[in-house]
């Protein structure tokens, strides 16, 4: 490993830029307080919730130049929140202040077939896939990928939104038009039995910190819980954070990854299998357990990392259930804040409307022996 650049590590009073405004921006604004940093926040959106509790703040648009070398100016090092920052806004800030992770991230991130092109090109497992880039290529991919699967806008899609599962050729009539008419790509059908994630950080000195296996479920295409410790073999919880850190060495990442895969069930003496599914640029909506299970959230684990300091203990000190509170269950807060064993964070959003992630609870429970 080798020692980061002593001009390019953060000291105590330190400005940390963050592009984007939302629940994730402002967890990270609250992890950097206790460490002695401030945040600076850009966001076109004048409700953002994590202005409130920045240091400073910035509405303006992600292409506005003007805005962005003025944030720039008052900053030391530039992160995100959320990976559909775009190309050009990366490059213009790194030609100006340090970003962290790199415009390569976002560049591999931010379209599904580069993904799995650089996924695959490492020896990552992922699903067969094709590049659809019209209406007449559907059908073929389709058939080419065993008759079932599921296709994909290239870019934008999050929360399900932005693909559709085709189970039947028929089902390819008009698929393409459906999503837009935008690039996409057509993944194999995967039969898995669950999805899991890793949040895995790495260092400026190269150094990785992989978190525990979290077992996730959704509900409508939103992830509603996140169960740690996962339902797997040991062997296998093993493997999927050495894949997550192979995936951020490859990447030569700085700050957290969140890295999403499905488990495929063994058969006979094959044992389960894991294949990874998409990888998250940022602190990841799975990790969220990690504020009130581990000593080191992943929020200050990626302040840390991009901050150029040394990474923090990904050691877990209880078992834990994360709950997202979405739309109206956030009027819960009364009971929730009551109970003993529950941890609430709200993100301080007006207004709950179905769909919306508003919050989340953190469930507590002894480690298992």
């Amino acid at each position: 490993m080798t020692a980061p650049d002593a001009s390019t590590i953060l000291k105590p009073g330190a400005t940390l830029g963050i592009l984007g405004g939302g629940q994730l921006g402002r967890m990270l604004a609250l992890a950097a307080a206790p460490l002695g940093l401030k945040v600076h926040v850009l966001c076109p959106d004048p409700d953002s919730p994590a202005f409130d509790v920045a240091a400073g703040f910035t509405v303006a648009a992600y292409d506005d130049t003007t805005a962005l070398d003025t944030f720039a100016a008052a900053v030391d090092v530039v992160t995100y929140e959320f990976e559909n920052v775009p190309g050009p806004t990366a490059a213009h800030l790194a030609a100006r202040v340090p970003v962290r992770p790199g415009p390569n991230a976002l560049a591999v991130s931010q379209d599904r077939l580069a993904e799995k092109t650089f996924l695959r090109e490492n020896g990552i497992p992922v699903a067969d896939f094709r590049a659809v880039d019209s209406q007449d290529e559907v059908l073929p991919a389709l058939e080419a990928l065993g008759g079932q699967g599921v296709l994909k806008t290239r870019r934008f899609g999050y929360d399900g939104k932005g693909q559709m599962m085709l189970r039947q050729s028929a089902d390819a009539t008009g698929a393409f038009q459906a999503l837009g008419s935008a690039p996409a790509i057509m993944e194999a059908f995967v039969p898995f039995e669950r999805e899991v994630s890793v949040i895995v950080a790495r260092g400026l000195d190269g150094t990785l910190r992989a978190y525990d296996v979290a077992e996730n479920h959704h509900e409508h295409h939103i992830l509603k819980t996140s169960t740690v410790p996962a339902t797997l073999t040991t062997d296998t919880a093993a493997e999927a954070r050495q894949l997550a850190e192979r995936i951020a060495e490859k990447l030569d990442y700085i700050g957290v990854l969140g890295v999403e895969m499905f488990v495929l069930p063994g058969t006979g003496d094959e044992a389960e299998r894991l294949v990874v599914n998409e990888i998250a640029p940022r602190v990841h909506n799975s990790g969220h357990w990690t504020q009130d299970a581990c000593q080191v959230s992943q929020f200050e684990q990626h302040v840390r990392a991009v901050a150029g300091w040394p990474l923090g203990s990904a050691e877990r000190h209880a078992d834990v259930v994360m709950e997202n509170l979405i739309g109206a269950e956030v009027e819960s807060w009364p009971a929730l804040v009551a109970a003993p064993d529950a941890c609430l964070h709200l993100y301080g959003k007006a207004e709950s409307r179905p769909g919306r992630k508003m919050g989340h609870v953190n469930r507590l429970r002894p480690l298992r022996a």
